[in-house]
C-alpha cells in the first residue's frame, strides 16, 4: 500500500517524456559547452530543473547519457562492455566483429558523425567524447602494461580509420569486404597492439 509519496529519483506518472527531454536538452548543452569531463550530472540536472537522481533513473551513468544525446542506433557503451568483459585474449576479433556488425547496417549514421566531427574544430565533439570516454577508457581498463592508454588510443584510431575508409570514403575493396574477411585479415594486427 502506498501513502501517495514517490520514491526519490522516480518520475511521477505522466511527466516522464518532458523530464527525459529536458535532461537530454540540458546534457547536449552542457556537453557542448564544457565537454564530457566538465559537465557534471548535478549541473545537467540543475539546468534541466530535475533532481540529479532522475538522470541515473533514465540513463544510468554519464557515458550512457552522452550516448543518449547522440541518438545513436546502437548503444556503444553496452557493446564495448560486452566486448571487453572477455579480457585481452581474442579481444581484437571480438572488437572488430562487434564494431562491424553494429555499424554496417547503420553506416550512414557513422558517416554523418565522422563528417560532422572532421568538419569541426571542436575538440569536445560528441564523437570524440565517445571515443575518449567510452572506447579508450574501456579498452585501457582491460589492457595490461604502463602504456595501456596509448595502446587503447591506437586501437581506437585504427577502428575509426578503418570505419572511415569503409563507410565514409567507401574505399574498395574494404567497403565491399565481408565482416568475416575484415576480421580475419585485420584482427591479428590489432591483437598485436592489445598484447
Amino acid at each position: 500500500m502506498t501513502d501517495g509519496r514517490r520514491s526519490r529519483g522516480r518520475p511521477r506518472s505522466g511527466d516522464s517524456p518532458d523530464t527525459r527531454s529536458a535532461i537530454l536538452d540540458a546534457a547536449r548543452a552542457q556537453f557542448a559547452a564544457k565537454g564530457f569531463r566538465g559537465a557534471s550530472l548535478r549541473s545537467i540536472a540543475l539546468e534541466a530543473g530535475v533532481d540529479a537522481s532522475l538522470i541515473s533513473h533514465y540513463f544510468g551513468d554519464k557515458s550512457q547519457l552522452l550516448v543518449a544525446t547522440m541518438q545513436l542506433p546502437v548503444n556503444p557503451v553496452d557493446k564495448i562492455a560486452s566486448v571487453v568483459s572477455g579480457g585481452p585474449d581474442g579481444l581484437a576479433e571480438r572488437l572488430l566483429r562487434t564494431f562491424l556488425e553494429a555499424w554496417d547496417p547503420h553506416h550512414e549514421v557513422f558517416s554523418s558523425l565522422v563528417r560532422t566531427t572532421l568538419g569541426s574544430d571542436d575538440a569536445q565533439s560528441p564523437m570524440l567524447e565517445l571515443a575518449r570516454n567510452v572506447l579508450i577508457t574501456s579498452l585501457r581498463d582491460v589492457l595490461v602494461g604502463d602504456d595501456a592508454e596509448l595502446r587503447a588510443t591506437l586501437i581506437t584510431s585504427q577502428l575509426i580509420g578503418m570505419a572511415t575508409a569503409r563507410y565514409v570514403i567507401k574505399l574498395g575493396p574494404l567497403a565491399d569486404a565481408t565482416i568475416d574477411d575484415v576480421v580475419r585479415l585485420y584482427a591479428p594486427a590489432l591483437q598485436q597492439i592489445i598484447d
